[in-house]
């Protein structure tokens, strides 16, 4: 999952102005705060344990409005295999792919085992998932021929898949693709998650929004049937160019928002208050980077 930087309306002007002092001044003040406190560990005044530590969360933002104080969450997946994870997390969501709606983060057994050290306080499920998403149509190193997967002949409300690169059949690869997320991946109990679906346009998309659609109401048709719950991952902007608008007659419509694009805690507080990707949804997550890792804050 990338991280996205969304710089607020009108600090662009703010941030350029005096920036060169601007950096020189907090050059000097870093240095001078961090040698003050070099100085008193070593004279004894202050503790080794009073420096934050690399996996420490940063601050939240205060009380108030959108979701709990001070609890955040973690994201990990297989960019974090063999380095260090987060610590003390509230919540963690953990990656089922290796970026690839096709493969497997290698080190999922691992960061699910991380992610039960989970403490909880917040509105969020303990763990959750997330899955990688595409329509790569022909290109693909698969592409559906038929209706049946799994055994099953799916219902598709875009008609038979014949093979070719239509609606129906993205409709078809986006359920393969989550049932082999839920039954190939090594999940245990699929059923009992929050699975996000990550939209982003680094993976594989076509041109038609419409197929794009029918490609991620695929996969939601598969986890709604094994009991599961789903959520939506992307900016306003992705979502626009790869699926563009949602109408109240797609099981999209209703789905819960995880936004991205914050640079501190605060701001991915405040927002909380963003639109949600489809209309019918609420924003219940949102997501910022610090100190190398994902944070996530609930707003719920």
């Amino acid at each position: 999952m990338r991280e996205w930087i969304v710089v607020p309306r009108g600090a662009e002007r703010d941030d350029m102005s005096n920036s060169g002092t601007r950096a020189k001044v907090q050059s000097v003040n870093w240095r001078l705060s961090f040698l003050v406190l070099l100085c008193l560990m070593v004279a004894g005044a202050v503790p080794l344990s009073a420096a934050p530590g690399a996996g420490a969360a940063p601050g939240n933002g205060g009380g108030g409005k959108g979701g709990s104080n001070n609890l955040l969450g973690n994201d990990v997946s297989w960019p974090q295999c063999g380095g260090a994870l987060p610590e003390g997390q509230a919540f963690a969501i953990v990656g089922v792919n290796d970026g690839r709606a096709n493969g497997t983060n290698p080190c999922l057994a691992e960061q699910l085992a991380w992610a039960q050290l989970s403490s909880g306080g917040t509105g969020q499920p303990n763990v959750a998932l997330y899955v990688n998403t595409g329509n790569p149509e022909l290109a693909g190193s698969w592409w559906p021929e038929s209706n049946e997967y799994g055994g099953t002949v799916v219902n598709n409300p875009y008609g038979t898949c014949d093979g070719t690169a239509t609606a129906a059949c993205a409709y078809m690869y986006g359920y393969a693709k989550a049932y082999d997320d839920a039954k190939i991946r090594g999940i245990n109990n699929p059923s009992s998650y929050l699975w996000w679906l990550d939209v982003e346009l680094g993976n594989s998309w076509s041109t038609d929004k419409r197929a794009n659609r029918a490609d991620l109401e695929g996969m939601t048709a598969y986890f709604h049937s094994i009991g599961a719950k789903v959520g939506l991952y992307s900016t306003t902007y992705q979502w626009g160019e790869i699926v563009g608008q949602v109408g109240a007659e797609s099981n999209l419509y209703y789905l819960d928002s995880w936004i991205p694009g914050a640079r501190t805690a605060r701001s991915a507080k405040s927002n909380c208050s963003a639109a949600p990707l489809t209309a019918g949804g609420t924003v219940t997550v949102t997501q910022f980077v610090s100190r190398g890792f994902d944070y996530d804050h609930s707003c719920i």
